[in-house]
């Protein structure tokens, strides 16, 4: 502390004890015991601590499925799930002129008919989705033989449709795995030529778009925290940045130009904090700069000094408590440089102070 500081905070200090001298003259006129200013309630204090500090950014997002595909078809559309049914390995995803189109669990799509005799990876993924289903007496590789056909056969049977033994592309639809029905492009009863519904999978992430400017906070494996509407806070991780450009008349600022933006997607660390239904919405915290192993006081700990810059009140006495019930803690100035502001607390370094010390907080 200057020479300077300390002369002004002892002239303070006079004109303190002036000002209690003439308050207790006063009180004596009224009749009031002086012995009374000596219960005085001790200073409110924080401790200086050693952390991390980390100041987070929120930002708006949108809740969307995971895998999403569409499902196309030709014919008279007969049956149809409803938006938001689950459907798994098996299970119909519609009915065309009363054919089922069923769901299968793999990454290569259904693009040609399978019969006796055709050989290749789509060969062995339908022969691994067949024999999870049930169907046995074939080997599962990558050949489709007559005994493939005949557990086909039995499959087809139990759909009810005609025992070919040959596989045609349009009956069926690969996925990750099980899947949820989002949106119906068809109604039971039309002409279908192209899109009937889209699916995607059970699992859900967070995706926010970011202006360029912002782009630092998006790096891949950052953790971020994420909140829903209902209160549920949960941890993620930023699994995906990519620029991508948003059609005029998509935007949600209504903006007829395209606008180029930063999408970043986040994914639950436990995929199960996302429900399969529920909000649309959510906010991630993003972190946009953060301090490690520093000294941090609560903001409300700092006093502003004449001379420009900022101090805190540091206790003497370690901030005892019997020194602080007594009322007779003795305090000094410290001058502090501040850094990063968080969470209600700030980084502060000086010569003068020490984790563990017990700061003053003003009224």
């Amino acid at each position: 502390m200057t020479i300077g500081r300390r002369i002004g905070w002892v002239a303070l200090g006079v004109v303190t004890v002036a000002g209690i001298g003439l308050t207790a003259a006063a009180a004596n006129g009224f009749g009031f015991d002086p012995a009374d200013t000596d219960d005085r309630t001790p200073p409110a204090t924080a401790e200086i601590t050693r952390q991390d500090l980390v100041a987070t950014t929120d930002e708006p997002g949108e809740l969307v499925h995971t895998g999403e595909s569409t499902l196309r078809g030709t014919g008279v559309v007969t049956w149809l799930p409803s938006e938001g049914t689950v459907v798994e390995r098996g299970g119909q995803l519609a009915r065309l002129d009363e054919a089922p189109v069923v769901l299968l669990y793999g990454s290569i799509p259904a693009y040609r008919q399978l019969s006796s005799g055709t050989t290749g990876a789509d060969v062995r993924q339908f022969e691994e989705n067949l024999s999870a289903l049930g169907y046995t007496g074939f080997d599962v590789d990558d050949t489709f033989t007559w005994a493939t056909a005949e557990a086909v056969m039995d499959w087809q049977s139990d759909l009810g449709l005609e025992e070919t033994g040959v596989v045609e592309p349009s009956r069926l639809h690969y996925a990750a795995g099980p899947v949820v029905v989002t949106e119906l492009a068809a109604a039971v009863g039309d002409m279908a030529g192209g899109e009937l519904l889209t699916v995607a999978g059970r699992d859900r992430v967070v995706t926010v778009d970011l202006d360029e400017a912002d782009r630092g906070y998006a790096t891949v494996g950052a953790a971020v925290e994420v909140s829903l509407p209902d209160g549920t806070t949960f941890a993620a991780t930023i699994t995906a940045v990519k620029t991508v450009v948003v059609p005029g008349d998509e935007s949600p600022t209504g903006d007829s130009e395209d606008t180029t933006v930063v999408r970043v997607t986040v994914t639950p660390d436990d995929p199960a904090a996302i429900s399969a239904a529920g909000s649309s919405t959510a906010t991630v915290a993003f972190t946009a700069d953060r301090r490690d192993d520093v000294l941090t006081v609560p903001v409300t700990a700092l006093l502003a000094l004449a001379e420009g810059g900022y101090g805190v009140e540091v206790l003497d006495d370690d901030g005892e408590a019997g020194a602080e019930a007594s009322g007779g803690a003795s305090t000094r100035l410290e001058a502090v440089e501040t850094g990063l502001f968080a969470d209600g607390r700030v980084e502060v370094s000086g010569s003068g102070i020490a984790e563990g010390d017990r700061v003053v907080i003003p009224e």
